[in-house]
This record gives C-alpha cells, sequence and structure tokens, in this order.
C-alpha cells in the first residue's frame, strides 16, 4: 500500500461516520483524490484547520488498488483563507472551490487547473478586488476546458475590453485592468449561462453569493 505526498487545494469535505470525514482535494501531480480523514471531526484532530475549502495543504495519503477511497495520513497548512484581511473575499472561497472540484477529473493530473486555483490565492492575500477576480478565474477556467466561445460578438467593448486585459496580467495585478461594474455584471451573467450548460446545473454557491448580494 503506496504511500503518497503532494501538494493540494483542499475542494470539500463531507461528514462520515461519528468523527471522520471524506475530504476531496486536488494535487498538483495525481489530479483530484478523495480520501478518510479519520478523527478529523474530534476537537484536537490534527487536521482541524487543514481542510477548509481552498486551504493549500501538504499532504500524505495511501492508495489501496481498486479502492475508491483513499487514507489521509496528515495535511498541513500551508496557506489558508482564513488568514485573508478581506471579509468580502470569503464568500467567494467556495465558490472557487466548487468549480475546481465540478471540472477536476478524477486522478487525471492538470497542472494548469491547480495553478489556477492556486493563483487565487495568490491574488485574494495581495487584495486584489473579488469581483474582477471571480469574472477573472470564470473566464480563464472555461477556456482552459475549452468551452469559452471564441466568438464574443454578443459583448459590449468594455467586457471584451476585460477579457483581452485578463489575458496578460496574473490574477494579482487583476486591479490594473480597468472595468466597469456594468461589464462585470455582464460577463457575470454570460459565464454564468456557460457554466450552467454545460454542468448541466446551477451551483449553490453561486446561489449563496447572489443571496448575499441581495441582502447586502
Amino acid at each position: 500500500m503506496p504511500l503518497y505526498t503532494a501538494e493540494a487545494l483542499i475542494l470539500r469535505t463531507y461528514k462520515l461516520g461519528e468523527a471522520d470525514r471524506i475530504v476531496v482535494f486536488l494535487t498538483r501531480d495525481r489530479g483530484k483524490k478523495r480520501g478518510v480523514a479519520k478523527g478529523a471531526r474530534r476537537p484536537r484532530s490534527s487536521f482541524t484547520g487543514a481542510l477548509e475549502p481552498m486551504t493549500e495543504v501538504r499532504v500524505a495519503y495511501f492508495e489501496k488498488e481498486r479502492r475508491e477511497l483513499v487514507g489521509l495520513n496528515y495535511a498541513e497548512t500551508f496557506r489558508s483563507p482564513l488568514t485573508l484581511a478581506n471579509p468580502d473575499a470569503l464568500g467567494y472561497i467556495s465558490y472557487f472551490a466548487e468549480l475546481l472540484d465540478e471540472w477536476a477529473q478524477e486522478a487525471d493530473a492538470d497542472d494548469r487547473l491547480y495553478r489556477l486555483g492556486a493563483s487565487m490565492l495568490d491574488a485574494l492575500s495581495v487584495g486584489a478586488p473579488v469581483e474582477p477576480l471571480a469574472r477573472y478565474f470564470e473566464y480563464w477556467l472555461l477556456r482552459l476546458q475549452g468551452v469559452y466561445p471564441e466568438s464574443q460578438a454578443g459583448l459590449s467593448s468594455a467586457a471584451m475590453a476585460f477579457l483581452a486585459g485578463s489575458r496578460t496580467v496574473p490574477p494579482q495585478q487583476v486591479a490594473s485592468v480597468p472595468v466597469e461594474l456594468r461589464a462585470l455584471r455582464e460577463l457575470e451573467n454570460v459565464h454564468r449561462t456557460l457554466i450552467t450548460m454545460h454542468l448541466e446545473k446551477t451551483l449553490k454557491s453561486d446561489r449563496v453569493l447572489r443571496d448575499l448580494r441581495r441582502h447586502a
């Protein structure tokens, strides 16, 4: 039963039994994995704080042949979104994690997808504005998956200018790309339609974000 170590992004967790958790995590070198973190729900668990969505960790896990779930041995936190100074950013963390979870393939390594996810932590840690960052993330995710339309004829000039700028800067510098709120809302609607069409469902975290905005 081999032991693997990897850099990983935590995507989501589920309760299992009285004290355990099933953890979905994205590794840089072996794709998405699902594993059992035994005792993770106990107050003094060594996993405490390391299994929040979009936490970047160093994990060790055992993997048995023909077993769907791996066994998590430990998870050491590198970076946690819980330390972000901007409270508005926390509402988007689950959204980014859910999108990565939906598109990442089981045991299919995709370094570009991992780097895109990790770059969101880079951007949020330097205070990048969250709404432009979310549109940036959606745009690049859809491009990486090959589902972003080549023709952008239906977009306004302001929206197209933002996308053009997003192709030339890293996410940490998204604030340097001029954009009006109207263009961000336009791209949000376009991207939501594309995401819903290809996933054939509406994301739970997207509904939460819209509810938070309505009650803000």
